[in-house]
């Protein structure tokens, strides 16, 4: 028979691992369970989009493309839409997923959520146009409408998001999507970029490389089966059918001083001076305020000093002050070459 104070400490022991299991709202038991819930919210919301973007784009959404979306089994997959039919949020009709009004209400509020989100990364912090996506995908779960409505009112209500996707209003109205395909227009016309489709990634990454983004004039060159070629920032790069296809664009005139004829900072070699013509309207929020701060502005000249060993960052001359430039900072500013400073010597 063991002896009472061993008895005393196993009971107390005992006692310990049940309050930290069991302990109403605060146990492992309780968390358990509130993640189980989380995790069957994140699956309904993600599941509510993706059939809401298939509506949208007049695409049949299946058992097969839910489980490829959110990277699930098809067994999985079915269940969950199962799950959405007995929460009267989803049915099936001729073998394809479709929302039902509940369900089309509830995935247009979490989609304005995540692109209310979107506009918020891209304006009022630093973070990075390739991580806009994701980090709001992390974040819409977690606010209510009221949150929502209130991120909205601080921002003055946007239409659209930083992509040019139309964001849903408070009451579930879409604004209608603008503009018409690269694609369609004709060698020697000038246009606008308006939307920059963010999915898949690989291809919205490739076409930030290119320099290609909302609010970007762009100027079509040539056009096959293969592909376009197009005129940004004064350098020809060519597209393929994918990734031309994520780009729709206005036109607009060309006229003197448009900014599809001018180079950007980046390219600027060491010893060689420009002027500025424009901040692109791509650079928001810190960024933005952090280049007009350092005097960045139209006419202002710039001379490239020396680049980092690694390339990046590159050090700027500007209004008599040194200055480190990351390459996707100097990238946002359209310049116009002046003569170096050994060519200007000799002149």
């Amino acid at each position: 028979m063991p002896a009472p104070a061993t008895a005393l400490v196993w009971f107390l022991a005992l006692a310990a691992l049940v309050a930290v299991v069991a302990w109403p709202g605060r146990g492992l038991l309780a968390r358990v369970a509130r993640w189980r819930r989380l995790t069957e919210r994140v699956r309904i919301e993600d599941a509510l989009k993706h059939l809401l973007n298939c509506e949208l784009a007049e695409q049949p959404a299946t058992t097969a493309s839910l489980a490829g979306i959110l990277e699930i089994s098809p067994t999985k997959a079915y269940a969950l839409a199962e799950r959405l039919g007995s929460l009267g949020l989803a049915g099936f009709v001729d073998g394809a997923i479709g929302l039902t009004e509940q369900g089309r209400a509830y995935a247009l509020r979490i989609l304005r959520t995540h692109r209310l989100l979107e506009r918020y990364f891209a304006d009022r912090t630093g973070a990075a146009p390739v991580e806009w996506h994701d980090l709001a995908e992390t974040a819409e779960h977690g606010l209510t409408e009221a949150e929502v409505d209130a991120l909205a009112a601080r921002m003055g209500d946007p239409v659209y998001d930083p992509h040019g996707d139309p964001i849903p209003t408070a009451a579930g109205d879409l604004p209608p999507r603008r503009g018409l395909p690269l694609s369609a227009l004709g060698p020697g016309e000038t246009a606008a970029v308006i939307h920059v489709e963010d999915e898949p990634a690989p291809v919205y990454r490739r076409l930030l490389s290119l320099g290609i983004d909302r609010a970007v004039p762009i100027k079509m060159l040539r056009s096959d089966a293969d592909g376009i070629e197009v005129l940004v920032g004064g350098v020809t790069r060519r597209l393929d059918p994918l990734a031309a296809a994520a780009v729709s664009v206005d036109r607009v005139a060309e006229a003197a001083g448009h900014t599809v004829l001018f180079e950007r900072l980046d390219g600027l070699q060491a010893g060689e001076v420009a002027r500025v013509v424009e901040i692109a309207p791509t650079v928001q929020g810190p960024q933005r305020r952090r280049l007009l701060d350092l005097g960045v502005l139209p006419g202002t000249e710039i001379t490239a000093e020396f680049r980092s060993p690694s390339g990046d960052p590159m050090a700027f001359r500007i209004r008599g002050a040194l200055i480190a430039l990351r390459q996707p900072q100097a990238h946002g500013i359209y310049i116009q070459r002046a003569p170096t400073r050994e060519t200007a010597g000799a002149s």
